[in-house]
């Protein structure tokens, strides 16, 4: 290669290299409080199928939460150990025993008892399935007197409908992925889960329909626990750089999710 030739490729890995700057290194108070083991810690939910699932191949985890876990830990500086739920109420009894440092869950005051939630990244909507005989049409007819709901114990919806509900009773079971099957098994009236998931299990399971509409918005959210509030301020910025940057945006479209949709910015405080 001529001299001129170097001097010309030189210039060129310059002039890339300050087009496409490093991202900043985390803050020495955030490392310590997110990787205190030296390793980051992440709660991965396989419950919701929007965030995380195991390939069908391999069975190695995948979805945006596993994809952002990883980015963390490369901007901390750290390696990343995945720590696998299948049920987010799982994930939230998590928070009290140390199990994880970082965690993926939807947000909701009673969950924010126990952790520090980011502003949403990633929205997605809950939505009701009944049998396809039911008279029930409209969300509006769920919350009526003898009508038993399948919810999953301790998930975003089970939390809501706790609230929300005034005349329909919660009959709650373990997991997301069984919520439907315990509708069917029990002769329930109807189940509630994440539009996709209830999508999924009406071609799977004869005899039911999802209900148009929806009966909540879900803002999935990043967490980590209570009182690290380093680690909580330097979460916030990173949800939102992901989310300006694409980078949930190609997540999911990597993974091939439909019907979730990138949270907008979060409102300053």
């Amino acid at each position: 290669m001529t001299r001129t030739a170097l001097g010309l490729l030189s210039i060129f890995l310059l002039a890339n290299c300050a087009t496409t700057p490093m991202p900043p290194k985390a803050p020495p108070a955030a490392v310590a409080e997110l990787a205190p083991s030296g390793t980051l810690r992440a709660a991965i939910n396989f419950g919701n199928p929007i965030l995380a699932a195991r390939d069908p191949v391999s069975g190695a985890p995948r979805g945006v939460s596993v994809d952002l876990a990883r980015e963390l830990g490369a901007r901390l500086g750290v390696p990343v150990e995945l720590v696998p739920f299948m049920a987010a109420g799982k994930v939230t009894d998590g928070a009290r025993t140390n199990a994880w440092d970082v965690a993926f869950v939807a947000i909701d005051p009673v969950r924010g008892v126990d952790m520090e939630q980011t502003p949403a990244y990633v929205i997605i909507e809950g939505a009701y399935l009944v049998p396809v005989d039911s008279p029930i049409t409209a969300n509006a007819q769920v919350d009526r007197a003898g009508i038993r709901v399948a919810v999953a114990q301790g998930s975003a919806y089970d939390l809501y409908l706790t609230r929300e509900l005034k005349q329909a009773t919660l009959v709650r079971v373990p997991t997301s992925p069984v919520v439907v099957d315990s509708m069917v098994a029990q002769r329930l009236e109807a189940s509630a889960g994440v539009r996709q998931q209830m999508q999924s299990d009406a071609k799977r399971v004869p005899g039911v329909r999802v209900l148009d509409g929806r009966f909540m918005v879900i803002n999935q959210a990043m967490a980590t626990p209570k009182g690290r509030l380093a680690s909580a301020s330097y979460l916030n910025a990173f949800v939102e750089e992901m989310k300006a940057s694409g980078f949930v945006a190609a997540a999911l479209a990597r993974h091939g999710i439909e019907g979730a949709a990138v949270a907008p910015p979060a409102v300053p405080r």
